[in-house]
């Protein structure tokens, strides 16, 4: 019985070793999320830092996106945060090396990751509101005012502090401003006060 049993952990074993040949080493180059799927809309998992080991698992051919693995935490990562050993340098992680570095390519399905790896996360029970898998959300959209319509173009003169224009007169403009001081009369005011006679007992004749 007891040859048999070491038999048995011997075929397990040697079947686990190509999971783990699949598996291509990498080192991140920045502090970043671990994602919970291909985009970054996903929820975070945790984030990596920088210089942190990890493994790749599979990339995406339609997205520079790849399986990885830190410490025992499954998720994914985007290429461009991944650099692996190629050739005795380091380069990162993208499409044209997927093959030199024996990354597989995979694709993704939001039911079936999450299931495997994250039941146990606060945010599995919305699985369901990213829709069907393999889906990126579209672009954020940006709220650009550009396209004001010719009545919006309009000057309001009276709202640019107290001046205010008067073309009704000889065609051209009257500018004054609210504190009596005549058209092209530089600083000179006419309202130069009360007359004189006016603090007269007797008024003004």
């Amino acid at each position: 019985m007891l040859p048999f049993r070491i038999s048995a952990l011997a075929a397990v074993a040697v079947a686990a070793l190509p999971l783990v040949a699949n598996a291509a080493p990498a080192v991140s180059t920045a502090n970043v999320n671990l994602r919970s799927g291909p985009s970054t809309s996903y929820p975070p998992v945790l984030v990596v830092p920088a210089g942190s080991r990890l493994e790749i698992f599979g990339c995406m051919q339609s997205a520079n996106w790849c399986d990885v693995s830190y410490r025992g935490y499954r998720g994914w990562m985007s290429g461009s945060y991944l650099q692996a050993t190629y050739s005795q340098r380091r380069v990162y992680v993208d499409p044209q090396y997927y093959r030199p570095l024996g990354i597989p390519s995979v694709t993704f399905s939001v039911g079936t990751y999450w299931d495997r790896h994250y039941r146990n996360r606060d945010f599995y029970r919305d699985r369901d509101r990213w829709g069907q898998d393999d889906r990126r959300p579209p672009p954020p959209r940006y709220d650009r005012r550009d396209d004001f319509r010719a009545d919006e173009r309009r000057r309001d003169d009276d709202r640019r502090g107290d001046w205010r224009r008067d073309s009704d007169r000889s065609g051209g403009f009257d500018r004054r401003q609210d504190s009596g001081v005549a058209p092209g009369s530089g600083d000179r005011r006419i309202d130069r006060g009360p007359p004189p006679c006016m603090f007269n007992p007797g008024g003004c004749n």
